[in-house]
């Protein structure tokens, strides 16, 4: 083979990699949802899975890349060693993009996974989008480039909820009650460190932790609250723990106000019931009655699955994704990694952005109450005559809370 021929031949073939590596219309991305589909857990993560494959099914049709995205399901059984083993059996099948968020000590599993994986494999790096794990040291000691949270973390969750607080005058002695795990734990850090700073005057009754999705009768908890005189709960619990959580507290006739991280995660609305009417609160970036994309979103997935969508993360992680795939004209990880960082975009909840610092989503949150259908709010919850209705929004930048994250990009 002569030079020139040679030459050309180099030349066509780097032509055609770098074609082939900006082709993405028509592509079809595979994404591995790897959270829990046994357990007490288990119905959660059959929800969650049913709200990424009618996310995917939406963004698919029609998305600034061109795209189709195609959910693979993994159990990971909420346990951050099986998470491991997922990522694995992921990346086997040529996955480069992972999504996660039932457990902060999965999702951190995942993140030393994926750092030591890509460090290991140039060229097949994965991207994980984190779409409910909230515990801060995510995006602070332990951020990542190939990590983007696109919930509120608990710090900020809590920034908001505790200057709703700071207004209830009804509100003097707190109990904490959590799942004794990263998340749970800083719910309560967090909490102690903030009504400290916003009102002194709260006592702090209770602070118990106990067992992640392992205790199914909490009226011994229960009774301790109704001891200690509390009049408010603040916990951060989700899923079962919450759900028999507040069974157990409607059993007992605790009339204390509940503030809540994830009280419309299912089954928790129908534990609730009418006995808990105005007395639960809930913080998060997004409600039922909130009209407009999510409205739509909530309506389609009900009628389809007969079943309520309460993530709406997961809309923003496959968004981000077709507008960072977009923007890199790719879907290569490493170029669209890049192309999220400081993404700005707008969302079901406004405006949004993907903070480059720590690649932690800035995001409007909504504190909302549980009470009766009226003519304002109207989406019923699990079929119970019983909605969250908003009684106050917070701009980004109320629960934005600065970042420790030294990121080391590629």
């Amino acid at each position: 083979m002569t030079f020139k021929v040679r030459a050309l031949t180099v030349l066509v073939t780097a032509s055609l990699a770098a074609g082939a590596a900006l082709a993405q219309k028509g592509e079809t991305v595979k994404v591995a949802w790897i959270d829990p589909l046994s357990g007490l857990m288990a119905s959660v993560g059959q929800n969650q899975l049913k709200s990424f494959q009618f996310v995917a099914e939406k963004i698919s049709a029609s998305n600034p890349a061109g795209v189709k995205f195609e959910i693979i399901s993994i159990d990971n059984k909420l346990s951050p060693a099986e998470t491991l083993n997922a990522l694995k059996s992921a990346a086997d099948q040529g996955v480069r993009y992972v999504v996660q968020g039932l457990g902060s000590g999965a999702a951190t599993a995942l993140v030393d996974g994926i750092n030591k994986h890509n460090e290991r494999n140039p060229g097949k790096e994965i991207v994980f989008l984190n779409y409910a794990a909230v515990d801060p040291d995510l995006t602070n000691s332990k951020c990542s480039f190939w990590h983007f949270r696109l919930d509120a973390d608990t710090s900020m969750k809590m920034e908001a909820m505790t200057t709703f607080i700071k207004e209830q005058a009804d509100v003097k002695k707190v109990y904490l009650i959590n799942q004794n795990y990263a998340h749970g734990q800083q719910v309560s850090k967090f909490a102690k460190a903030t009504l400290q700073r916003k009102r002194p005057d709260i006592q702090i009754v209770g602070d118990d932790m106990h067992p992640l999705a392992q205790v199914r009768d909490f009226t011994p908890y229960v009774a301790k609250i109704k001891a200690s005189g509390a009049d408010t709960v603040i916990t951060g619990n989700w899923g079962s723990d919450l759900a028999l959580l507040v069974k157990a507290a409607n059993d007992a006739g605790l009339t204390a106000k509940f503030y809540t991280y994830y009280a419309n995660f299912g089954g928790t609305p129908t534990a609730l019931g009418t006995a808990a009417d105005g007395r639960v609160y809930q913080v998060g970036y997004g409600h039922y009655n909130m009209g407009g994309l999510y409205g739509n979103l909530i309506a389609d997935f009900k009628k389809r699955f007969n079943d309520d969508y309460y993530s709406g993360a997961t809309y923003h992680a496959l968004h981000l994704l077709s507008l960072g795939m977009a923007q890199a004209k790719s879907t290569d990880p490493v170029k669209v990694a890049a192309a999220m960082e400081g993404m700005k975009f707008k969302s079901f909840n406004g405006d949004v952005e993907m903070r480059k610092s720590d690649h932690q989503l800035q995001q409007p949150l909504y504190i909302a109450r549980w009470q009766k259908l009226d003519a304002k709010n109207t989406y019923n919850v699990e079929s119970t005559g019983m909605t969250f209705s908003p009684v106050k929004s917070f701009d980004a930048f109320v629960s934005s809370t600065p970042t420790s994250c030294q990121m080391k990009r590629p």
